[in-house]
């Protein structure tokens, strides 16, 4: 053989080889989780443990990176935007900022369906709706009933213009007829600050955010704005059984990478996330705080993203909802 052919193939083994070697001791280095909101939120409270399991799994630490502002926008295109394709900065992407961000806002500084490759799944919580101890709301048949009396009067909170909780109003508006005034808080914490003191009668919040309120007796949890009842509040019906059949707030949560992240780590990251997730070890905790965990195949999370980011298009339309 020639010297210069024997180099060349020398050249392209050494080559195929280093890359073998790379592939196959990823990661080399740390990982970085975003969270596009507040550290010690309710997202922080799964976030933290999946980022400890992963890193384990992974031979290298997985830190948090609590990136917060414009309802989770900044976070997210921080990843799908300025991060290089390389496996090593996962999103920790939900329902607002995948499925209800593009339609509320003229620029996000991403798109979900173009910048964004989906890993799995992680969990599911509903909204429920919630009342302050002393209010004198019962029943949804009570809130509706005083809504009614006084259009447009009623307050509600939420954690800001666009947000899932301000979007479980509206449709709970839309389906029992009645107008409520809506008052937008800087995040969910505040406005259900608000809820136990006394400064405003309700809003609709996460349920695992509520759970330890309610169980103290500084709440009350009316409904579940879900399909089923609540395995951690067996005793509280669903919207449909309370009375308003049609409110569905479901808001789910995600890990994602930037796309063109080689398939190879796509599918590494998918494997070790799928064995946590799927760990009654993992799950059982959560699950006591109202999370239902899930996993999925990065095909199966695209699915739902596109089809939940074209329902709240239809969403937002309807109740003129628009952040410039």
């Amino acid at each position: 053989m020639h010297i210069t052919h024997r180099l060349a193939l020398s050249l392209a083994i050494g080559a195929a080889a280093l890359a073998g070697h790379a592939q196959g001791t990823y990661p080399e280095r740390p990982l970085t989780l975003v969270v596009p909101y507040p550290a010690g939120g309710v997202a922080d409270t799964i976030a933290r443990p999946l980022a400890q399991e992963l890193g384990k799994r992974l031979g290298q630490p997985v830190v948090i990176d609590n990136r917060a502002g414009a309802n989770g926008n900044i976070g997210s295109a921080f990843v799908a935007r300025q991060q290089p394709a390389d496996g090593y900065t996962i999103l920790l992407g939900s329902t607002s900022t995948l499925a209800v961000n593009p339609h509320l806002y003229k620029s996000t500084g991403y798109d979900p369906a173009r910048d964004l490759q989906p890993l799995t799944l992680t969990h599911q919580m509903p909204n429920v709706l919630v009342v302050g101890a002393g209010t004198p709301y019962k029943s949804v048949a009570d809130v509706v009933a005083a809504a009614k009396a006084q259009p447009g009067k009623l307050v509600f909170g939420s954690a800001g213009n666009g947000n899932t909780m301000h979007l479980a109003g509206v449709v709970f508006q839309e389906k029992t007829g009645t107008q409520l005034l809506h008052v937008p808080y800087k995040g969910g914490p505040p406005a259900l600050n608000d809820v136990l003191g006394g400064q405003i009668p309700m809003m609709f919040h996460n349920l695992p955010a509520v759970v330890t309120f309610r169980q103290a007796g500084k709440v009350r949890v009316l409904a579940v704005a879900d399909t089923k009842r609540s395995p951690v509040l067996p005793d509280v019906p669903t919207m449909a059984e309370a009375g308003a059949p049609g409110v569905v707030s479901i808001v789910w949560n995600g890990l994602l990478v930037r796309q063109g992240t080689p398939p190879a780590m796509v599918q590494r990251l998918n494997t070790e996330l799928r064995a946590i997730l799927e760990s009654p070890d993992f799950r059982k905790p959560l699950e006591a705080q109202g999370y239902e965990v899930l996993s999925s195949t990065p095909a199966e999370f695209e699915t739902l993203l596109r089809k939940d980011l074209a329902a709240m298009a239809t969403t937002v339309k309807q109740a003129d909802i628009r952040i410039d």
